[in-house]
């Protein structure tokens, strides 16, 4: 079997590079191991850049009527007990001027059904990639299995790995990314939003006590709770047991000790491997990598998802032509990692930034704060917080949909 483009994975990356190369009369097959995208705590923030990127596919109408919450501040925890915002998504231009908070399976599922609508896109769940197809040198395809355990082949003008930092492709060609240090891995779950709550404004907020830290994030009908202590913790977590776990939550976040009894026991945690790293080179003759796959990112910021994105757009913009005349080149390749090389050193150094300033100083019994030249900008200088605000929203930089991609309406 053949196709023109295969992509491993159907993440944002891979349904969005999808979505895009069909529209450009490309053969695309997506293949996804699951047989659905029901995976629990997902980044699930959708930034200014691809809200915008949705208006110009011509999906925003209806990208805005699926289930989300708006964030429109991020604030953060000071060590005299006040809080401060950093970072006012509401001052941004309108209408981008906030970040989308939607379960991750509703954007893939309406990323999928969209796609399915050009003659030129397949996507197979179910599916896992389990190796690279060779020729001279040159990948031209890759081994899958089906759900009833049946191997094949699927060959291709080019392979793409969207496949997350696990990445079977990445492996199997042979690359290892640099590793940058991470100090902490995160558990996530989640918390009941009570009735006489439900017309609170969505936002995101932080704690911090002690050497441990949490994020709420305020969902239609529960808060989605991203608790983050020191790195490699998860057995002496688990081995504490739930009790002890409900005690440490009801002390960092007591606006929530009424309903920790909903964290039934330590199976509803789940445990993020926090990982920050990059490739040195993102592709091979015949195959490319993108989002996670090419540089996992840090939860800091929530900006995964939307690089990963970005990654696609680019891919698409610069891979579409040469793979409608057949003619996809390693120079080609290599334009992309170029177009989307600064902006990921540009976030991670942003993160790792993050982790030094914030996360290590309260992992040590320092105490964490914002960095003290951040907190005095935006105390007395308030355009001050335009700038992180468009760092996030957009990027460093963001990409628009190519022409060939955008629809009216």
């Amino acid at each position: 079997m053949t196709t023109d483009v295969v992509v491993s994975g159907g993440g944002p990356a891979g349904m969005m590079l999808g979505l895009l190369l069909s529209r450009a009369g490309v053969q695309v097959t997506v293949l996804e191991k699951h047989g659905d995208f029901l995976r629990d705590f997902r980044g699930d923030t959708v930034h200014a850049s691809t809200v915008r990127l949705m208006d110009e596919l011509g999906l925003g109408e209806k990208f805005r009527r699926l289930p989300q919450n708006r964030l429109g501040d991020l604030e953060a925890p000071l060590p005299d007990g006040g809080r401060i915002t950093l970072s006012d998504f509401a001052s941004l231009p309108a209408p981008y001027n906030y970040i989308a908070m939607i379960p991750q399976w509703d954007l893939l599922d309406f990323l999928a059904a969209e796609a399915a609508t050009e003659p030129t896109f397949t996507l197979r769940m179910n599916t896992a990639v389990t190796g690279l197809i060779k020729e001279s040198g040159k990948v031209v395809g890759v081994r899958y299995r089906t759900q009833e355990g049946a191997e094949r082949e699927l060959r291709a003008q080019l392979t793409v790995a969207a496949d997350g930092r696990h990445s079977t492709i990445r492996k199997e060609l042979g690359l290892t990314p640099k590793e940058y240090p991470v100090p902490f891995d995160t558990w996530w779950f989640r918390l009941p939003r009570l009735a006489g709550e439900q017309d609170e404004i969505a936002r995101l907020a932080g704690e911090f006590k002690g050497d441990q830290i949490a994020l709420s994030f305020t969902r239609a009908d529960y808060y989605q709770i991203a608790y983050f202590t020191v790195k490699g913790a998860d057995a002496r977590l688990r081995a504490e047991g739930v009790e002890h776990f409900r005690k440490r939550i009801a002390d960092l976040l007591p606006q929530y000790a009424d309903r920790v009894d909903h964290i039934a026991g330590m199976d509803d945690l789940h445990l993020l491997d926090v990982r920050l790293n990059r490739l040195k080179r993102w592709y091979a003759d015949g195959v490319l990598l993108i989002g996670d796959a090419a540089h996992a990112m840090s939860p800091a910021g929530g900006m995964g998802i939307n690089l990963a994105i970005q990654d696609a757009v680019a891919a698409a913009t610069i891979l579409a032509e040469p793979l409608r005349r057949h003619h996809v080149t390693i120079a080609g390749l290599a334009r992309v990692q170029k177009r989307r090389w600064r902006p990921t050193v540009i976030v991670q150094a942003v993160q790792r930034m993050l982790h030094r300033t914030m996360f290590v100083p309260a992992f040590t019994g320092k105490g964490a704060r914002p960095p003290r030249p951040l907190v005095f900008l935006a105390r007395h200088f308030p355009a001050f917080k335009k700038l992180p605000s468009r760092l996030i929203a957009y990027g460093p930089r963001p990409e628009h949909a190519p022409d060939f991609a955008r629809r009216i309406s």
